[in-house]
């Protein structure tokens, strides 16, 4: 019986390296191994395309960054980057939100083609001129990060209309405002990405408060950043 079940192995492995072992040969040989990840996909040019799921356009904007100047979502067209919204006096999760943003930031600082758009949920206290301190303050000084403020309404359209990210005014809360630890990632042709989860549903939002998230956002602008 034993024989049996040897002869029966022996021949499913015979089969296995008659059928697949040429492929992965050729694979090796024309260096498209890694082609076959899951978040990845051959287009028909031989250009490899990221399979991030694609939420939908990121909202537009306009506002004024820390050295007075005034940006648009247009200043991002070309550039894969990432959206947060915050308050510089912020006394809770934005300390971690700026350490992992700048870690972020530190990982791609030579690469000209990233940016993120930290947009101030308070501005009334954060002006150009706070916003320029801060950034100094947690060592941001990404070639393309800008520190956003503006109009209060237009703001809280943007977080919760335009992303669907909640953010509020809470005189109970410590510091007074209320805000998620969450971060957008935006394409280079201005779409919302996101991967999914071991389910197949997309995640839409990566957990800046975490280092699993911050891990998968980093992994996503790199795939984003190839294309």
């Amino acid at each position: 019986m034993k024989n049996k079940s040897y002869i029966g192995l022996s021949f499913i492995i015979l089969v296995f390296g008659i059928i697949f072992i040429p492929k992965i040969v050729d694979r090796i040989k024309n260096n498209d191994i890694v082609k076959g990840d899951r978040l990845n996909r051959v287009e028909a040019d031989g250009s490899v395309k990221s399979d991030l799921f694609t939420v939908g356009k990121a909202p537009e904007f306009t506002f004024v960054n820390q050295d007075g100047k005034t940006i648009s979502n247009e200043f991002y067209k070309g550039k894969v980057y990432v959206v947060e919204f915050f308050f510089s006096t912020c006394p809770t999760i934005c300390p971690i939100m700026n350490k992992n943003m700048k870690f972020i930031q530190d990982s791609f600082a030579s690469n000209a083609n990233f940016g993120i758009a930290s947009i101030t949920i308070d501005p009334t206290t954060d002006t150009p001129e706070t916003l320029k301190k801060h950034a100094e303050e947690i060592g941001a000084k990404g070639m393309n990060w800008n520190f956003l403020t503006g109009d209060q309404d237009k703001i809280y359209e943007l977080a919760q209309k335009g992303f669907n990210i909640y953010v509020g005014q809470n005189k109970k809360v410590a510091g007074g405002f209320e805000h998620s630890g969450l971060f957008a990632l935006v394409d280079k042709e201005g779409n919302i990405r996101c991967r999914k989860d071991d389910f197949g549903n997309p995640i839409v939002y990566y957990d800046g408060l975490k280092d699993e998230g911050v891990k998968q956002i980093k992994q996503d602008i790199s795939k984003l950043l190839a294309e």
